[in-house]
């Protein structure tokens, strides 16, 4: 049995819509030692695609929790999280082992283009980056990368329903920072096009700044629904 040398790990809930088109973008990589592991949070839907992963698992919901629930499981030193609504190439699990083979670091992330073709999200898109690069920080929709033993180290992703890849970033950082790739992930733009651009990023803006300051994340998460 070939022990797989990149897991990754992709939490959902109810996303029957779209999680199909990634699980099929990343099949070709199950024959180069990737294995996929999809966390279910009790779907109502059909979301749960089991001939396309390597290991399907159910949890309570909440996507911190999920997440560490599929890294207990991984059989990867290198656990690799994405989104339900990511977008992927298949060469992209390559890039990441050679990254962190020709780098100190022991973390990273990818750039992240939005879907939506409206302007104002080019935009969007070069904050997103510019920041995470002036920041060492990262988010979850720019694919976060880790070594296991790291992530471990810090406890993995802190089970707080809101910004739990900010804090996990926060403690990665302490370690190292983290390396940029500038291979871009799309991620869907549906969040902005449903609730409005300025409005959502006016929003994302605001729980930021109130996270810093030490606002519970319960709070925070019951605004951003």
């Amino acid at each position: 049995m070939i022990v797989p040398t990149l897991s990754i790990v992709i939490p959902c809930l109810d996303e029957a819509e779209i999680i199909q088109k990634l699980l099929e973008s990343l099949q070709s990589t199950r024959g180069r030692g990737v294995e996929l592991i999809l966390v279910d949070g009790g779907s109502d839907d059909s979301t749960v695609a089991k001939p396309l992963v390597d290991q399907l698992l159910v949890t309570a919901p909440g996507r911190a929790l999920q997440m560490n629930a599929g890294a207990r499981i991984a059989k990867s030193d290198l656990l690799w999280f994405l989104h339900a609504d990511s977008m992927v190439n298949d060469d992209f699990p390559e890039a990441i082992r050679t990254a962190l083979q020709s780098s100190e670091c022991r973390w990273g992330r990818f750039d992240v283009t939005l879907s939506g073709r409206a302007p104002f999200f080019r935009v969007i898109e070069f904050m997103m980056n510019w920041r995470s690069r002036l920041t060492g920080i990262a988010t979850g929709d720019q694919g976060i990368f880790v070594q296991r033993g790291l992530f471990e180290q810090v406890g993995g992703f802190p089970e707080i329903p809101l910004m739990e890849d900010i804090r996990l970033s926060a403690l990665l950082r302490k370690y190292a920072w983290p390396i940029a790739l500038r291979q871009r992930l799309m991620t869907s733009s549906r969040r902005w096009e449903q609730s409005g651009i300025l409005r959502t990023v006016l929003l994302m803006w605001r729980l930021r700044l109130a996270f810093y300051f030490g606002v519970d994340p319960k709070r925070l998460a019951q605004r951003y629904r």
